[in-house]
């Protein structure tokens, strides 16, 4: 796994390729599923997750056509951690965002191979595929709550 280091003069480094990197190079990382952590240069605090919502932010304010957040959707998902009991959002998110992602690479295979099926046949099977992900998502137990049991709130 690649190691990025973070500095106090807020620059990143990438310390396999010996070379200071910007938000940019980490969001090509990503695009071309290459594993990397972002620690405290000083502290070795793991601070990937702060990169990447940086770089989520930076896409989200260069581009307003393509725009994932809108106002109302971050509104909600700022409720849902006021929720005293909240919602396994995040599980729920990533395996939505993997099925979607999925259905679009296989989209394109199909394309590809000049559609050996015909496309109502693969219509077909993407609503299948929903449709199991969807009676996976709703099946699953909740995760486990803390220790005490406690409801937070």
């Amino acid at each position: 796994m690649r190691v990025i280091r973070k500095y106090a003069n807020r620059r990143l480094y990438d310390t396999q390729q010996s070379r200071y990197v910007t938000l940019e190079d980490l969001r090509r990382l990503i695009i071309d599923e290459e594993p990397f952590r972002v620690e405290d240069a000083k502290s070795g605090e793991d601070l990937t997750r702060t990169i990447l919502l940086s770089i989520i932010i930076e896409q989200e304010q260069a581009d307003s056509d393509a725009e994932v957040f809108s106002n109302d959707l971050l509104a909600q998902l700022i409720r849902v951690y006021d929720m005293s009991s909240p919602l396994p959002l995040a599980r729920y998110l990533e395996q939505g965002t993997q099925l979607m992602l999925q259905q679009q690479k296989r989209m394109q295979n199909q394309w590809q191979q000049a559609l050996k099926h015909s496309p109502m046949e693969l219509m077909r099977e993407l609503a299948e595929e929903n449709m199991r992900f969807w009676q996976r998502a709703l099946n699953k137990p909740n995760p486990p709550k803390d220790d005490d049991d406690t409801p937070r709130s």
